[in-house]
């Protein structure tokens, strides 16, 4: 949607109300001109801030929807997720024991989602939720998410004859600054919800036993894996050109 058809659709629901612009402008806290601006279209210039209260007092909802004519804006954002996935699931692969199924979508009593992998240990009956993250964002959604998920783990699990004794959540986050940056941020919040880290998990992970709660950074050990990482860069140096440094693969 242009401008101008956002500000059309401005306009029709201003005089469905009944209102004029300067009541419309009132109930938004903004100028009568500025309402006039938005119903002709002339957005530029004006804060997002702005535009979105005039929005919310006619109840409309006000979403980005960004475009580029030069990367498939979609792409780039998944990407470093896709390489992560790829990347956690070669190493379950590579355990004994373990069984992976990526993107497992579910819908339970109308509860919807997809689990980023579901981990299955036969021998032990342990079941893992798993969800990737390269930035963190949101962290109350992130965790609330995650609890969920878990909660429907064994549900989840039903569709491929798998039965849990135990049901686990495991964050992985893609290893860089600025991530643990942000759980130190919310580090009470982090421990309190994911306790089980480092050396206990990957304990736990040689012989499962009982549910944890575990949050791990896992770092990109791809060989010839120039400047690229999973997390989500989020600032770029012009004298950054060195390789990153190596960590371990789960920390």
């Amino acid at each position: 949607m242009d401008d101008l058809q956002f500000g059309s659709r401005v306009r029709a629901a201003r005089i469905r109300r009944g209102w004029r612009q300067r009541d419309l402008a009132a109930a938004a806290h903004v100028s009568p001109s500025m309402v006039s601006r938005i119903e002709r279209g002339h957005l530029e210039g004006m804060s997002l801030d702005a535009i979105r209260r005039v929005a919310a007092a006619l109840e409309i909802r006000v979403e980005l929807l960004p475009r580029s004519r030069a990367a498939d804006l979609d792409r780039l954002v998944n990407a470093r997720h896709a390489a992560l996935a790829e990347a956690v699931l070669a190493w379950l692969a590579s355990l004994s024991g373990w069984v992976a199924r990526p993107e497992v979508s579910f819908n339970v009593f109308g509860d919807r989602g997809v689990v980023d992998i579901l981990a299955w240990h036969a021998a032990s009956g342990a079941l893992v939720v798993i969800e990737l993250k390269t930035e963190i964002v949101d962290v109350g959604e992130l965790l609330g998410t995650l609890d969920r998920k878990r909660r429907l783990g064994a549900l989840i699990a039903e569709p491929f004859g798998w039965r849990p004794s135990a049901v686990s959540s495991w964050l992985i986050i893609g290893e860089g600054m600025t991530n643990r940056r942000r759980v130190a941020e919310h580090a009470a919040t982090f421990r309190a919800a994911l306790p089980t880290r480092g050396r206990q998990v990957r304990a736990w992970v040689a012989r499962p036993a009982g549910a944890i709660a575990a949050l791990t950074f896992f770092a990109d050990g791809r060989p010839g894996n120039v400047g690229m990482g999973f997390a989500t860069v989020r600032r770029v140096s012009a004298r950054s050109r060195r390789a990153p440094e190596r960590g371990r693969r789960v920390a």
